[in-house]
């Protein structure tokens, strides 16, 4: 791909794209501004794309600005809804007169792609890249990547670790699973969406990542599978809580997922998942809606959108890498839409 593609894929996710509520019939125009997540962006767009055929009436505005810049938004009230990977914390939704209302409504994979295009089979142990991104390893043929890849033609090189410069979901749930792993990641760096990494050249969103990954020789860096899928980018496979080496396959997603246990408010991590084919960096991705807005046309379009994103919309997941909702999260995500009013 060319770095004009990436330009082009960059974009897509500040479109404005037209939607409606009820295809056909002229109902009141409403216009939905929404900002957050890189994570599932472009699955958003691609729904929003998809409803915008059959219901004209509506214009959603989504940006992507990071899960921390769209929950600031939303706690501003500058935007109708926000998403988010790192959901809300209590301490934030206790800030929003009204109520607020988290929906997960995909899931998807965090990888560690490359640009090492002479090493495509690529093995990581938790002990490696955790020494990667704790700056403790810092040449490609360090003995604990060696090790795990025998056969590959690492080069004595320096390892060019590429980091979110922004508050991101993405690097929460990363920092979340490396806490989980190493006692010492936990202690000298810690979860947070916007970290004080030890190592790294920053780029802003999954998308900067992926434009720096492919022009960086030597470099890695942690983005949403989507965005590596979409650019050819060598992912490495990660070994797992029970010692395996598993590529982000939708089975190894799915298998993670499986012991997930969803609770009342819908929030739940797999920071190291169990099972032996499980891959070990997954996630849900919530949106994030008032549950009372002053405008009932927006609440009615917005209902309608989340609809359609749990029903038509899962079916568009898995072509972009995602993962589809178990049917028991869909029918627990519908009943709690059913707040927004």
């Amino acid at each position: 791909m060319t770095i004009m593609t990436v330009k082009n894929f960059i974009g897509i996710v500040a479109v404005v794209l037209t939607l409606s509520a009820c295809g056909g019939s002229r109902e009141e125009s409403v216009k939905l501004q929404g900002a957050g997540a890189s994570f599932p962006a472009p699955l958003y767009l691609k729904w929003f794309k998809s409803y915008s055929g059959a219901h004209p009436n509506v214009q959603v505005d989504y940006q992507s600005v990071g899960s921390g810049s769209g929950v600031k938004s939303f706690m501003d009230r500058t935007v109708d809804f926000a998403a988010s990977d790192a959901a809300m914390k209590p301490e934030e939704m206790a800030k929003v007169d009204g109520g607020v209302q988290l929906l997960p409504m995909t899931a998807g994979k965090i990888v560690l792609a490359h640009s090492l295009k002479e090493v495509p089979n690529l093995k990581l142990s938790r002990e490696a890249y955790v020494g990667i991104f704790s700056g403790k390893i810092t040449k490609w043929n360090d003995p604990a990547i060696a090790k795990e890849n025998p056969d590959a033609k690492l080069p004595d090189a320096p390892i060019n670790v590429i980091v979110r410069a922004d508050s991101s979901g993405t690097t929460f749930v990363f920092t979340k699973h490396l806490s989980a792993i190493s006692k010492g990641f936990a202690k000298d760096v810690g979860v947070n969406t916007m970290p004080n990494w030890p190592v790294g050249t920053k780029s802003k969103g999954n998308e900067g990542i992926t434009a720096s990954l492919l022009t960086t020789p030597g470099s890695i860096g942690y983005i949403e599978y989507g965005y590596a899928k979409s650019q050819n980018l060598p992912m490495a496979a990660l070994q797992n809580k029970a010692g395996n080496f598993v590529a982000p396959t939708i089975e190894a997603a799915q298998a993670a997922l499986a012991s997930a246990e969803i609770p009342a408010d819908l929030i739940v991590w797999v920071p190291d998942p169990e099972g032996k084919a499980a891959y070990p960096i997954v996630t849900f991705t919530w949106m994030i809606f008032h549950k009372k807005y002053d405008n009932k046309a927006k609440a009615k379009a917005l209902r309608a959108l989340i609809d359609y994103g749990l029903t038509d919309g899962q079916k568009e997941s898995e072509a972009l890498g995602y993962v589809p909702l178990p049917p028991p999260v869909v029918s627990k995500v519908k009943a709690a839409a059913e707040t927004i009013s």
